[in-house]
């Protein structure tokens, strides 16, 4: 298996360290289109089987180019959603399969944001599924952590926990802590605002998917390991469009624990146009620059790869499930994920959201390359056996976990 890693930012810079310790791969090439920072992360584990490369990941030629140059298999896709596509497309022309952490970007109903789904999450990833197929190559799409593992636990519940489910609902929450910064988001802030500002998608076998309104639903969640009860609201997510397609559920969500200082921070963003991701001239007559107003914020918080030595506490990602066991007794439980940053600080020198998020794609990728999953055309994770994800979670030393609520 030869890898190819697009983007060396936060996540892709700790899947490096994460796989360095494996040897499923004979070569595991990192792009980004910042050299220094590819060079830094692929010579971080001192194993020659990293290498670095200059990527523009806006270039679907660039993509296919670079993977043929190194007889790329495998395209790990660790940059932003707006990269996307021409990634995903880089890596088909180039006869590679792919990996993605997160999914081609949706555009809202023109008339009825809050009502109905427009281009949704995926669905231009899902139209070229049929080409994939023909071309016998895969597209595993959104295996990070949310989506992803959380849809391992959804399929593994189905398969083994329930004969029927009401809801499955994903549930994201964490006691971060980080000392120093009143407001420093712990993921990339260009994607946590796309996906809260977005309408949230809510799946339901009567109706469909349809939107709401950010924020909608509030509920308190208690999350496990100490972590404690976390408001959740919904947000747009992968999950909700992934896991109907493969796991039977009358109800999907997802919703994630932000905390009213966080929320009012993204509604003061949203109300000045400051999430927008349309450049603006900034400057006077016959000079300036044109600037993405979202990519100006991102550019005045803090990195999130920086973020770790200041931090404290867990996250938790996790699966919530009510329906009816095998038996047809009524059961609700809670499978999830708890990272703790001191541990993945002290372990591999990455916080704990990046490495949760990082792991997933290396252990599919492992799989992949014993022939444990397999497939062709544009899958997600529901779509393979979920108990080897879950042993091997065991055997990279960060197990999951399972409550009866």
């Amino acid at each position: 298996m030869r890898v190819l890693l697009i983007g060396a930012g936060s996540v892709g810079s700790a899947v490096v360290a994460i796989a360095a310790r494996r040897s499923f791969f004979s070569s595991f090439v990192v792009a980004d289109h910042a050299p220094d920072r590819a060079r830094r992360a692929a010579e971080s584990v001192s194993d020659e089987r990293f290498t670095a490369a200059p990527v523009d990941a806006s270039s679907t030629s660039d993509i296919t180019g670079l993977c043929r140059a190194h007889e790329i298999t495998h395209v790990l896709n660790a940059v932003d959603p707006r990269f996307t596509m021409p990634v995903f497309d880089g890596a088909l022309a180039a006869g590679a399969d792919y990996l993605d952490m997160a999914m081609s970007l949706s555009t809202p109903h023109p008339a009825h944001p809050y009502r109905r789904t427009g281009v949704k999450l995926g669905d231009h990833q899902f139209a070229a599924a049929a080409t994939w197929e023909s071309a016998g190559r895969l597209a595993l799409v959104g295996i990070g952590v949310e989506p992803g593992m959380s849809d391992v636990f959804a399929r593994y519940a189905a398969d083994h926990l329930f004969s029927s489910i009401e809801e499955i609902g994903v549930r994201d929450g964490a006691n971060l802590v980080v000392e120093g910064h009143d407001f420093a988001p712990t993921f990339s802030i260009w994607t946590t605002i796309e996906e809260c500002l977005n309408p949230p998608v809510i799946y339901e076998r009567s109706r469909g998917w349809y939107t709401t309104e950010p924020f909608s639903e509030p509920e308190v969640f208690d999350f496990p390991e100490g972590i404690g009860p976390v408001e959740c609201v919904n947000v747009e997510h992968e999950e909700v469009l992934l896991i109907p397609r493969w796991v039977s559920a009358d109800r999907v969500t997802f919703k994630y624990g932000l905390g009213n200082e966080f929320i009012e921070v993204l509604r003061t963003l949203h109300r000045l146009g400051l999430d927008s991701t349309s450049p603006v001239r900034v400057g006077g007559v016959g000079g300036g620059v044109s600037v993405a107003p979202r990519d100006v914020v991102a550019a005045c918080l803090p990195d999130p790869a920086g973020l770790g030595p200041r931090m404290t506490g867990k996250t938790c990602a996790g699966t919530w499930v009510r329906g009816l066991d095998p038996a047809g007794a009524p059961r609700e439980v809670y499978l999830y994920h708890v990272v703790d940053n001191e541990w993945s600080m002290r372990e591999y020198g990455h916080q704990a959201v990046s490495w949760q998020t990082a792991l997933n794609p290396v252990v599919a990728l492992e799989l992949l390359a014993s022939g444990a999953w397999s497939g062709s055309g544009v899958l997600g994770p529901e779509a393979f056996d979920p108990v080897p994800f879950l042993d091997l979670l065991k055997e990279y030393g960060s197990p999951w976990g399972m409550r009866e609520q």
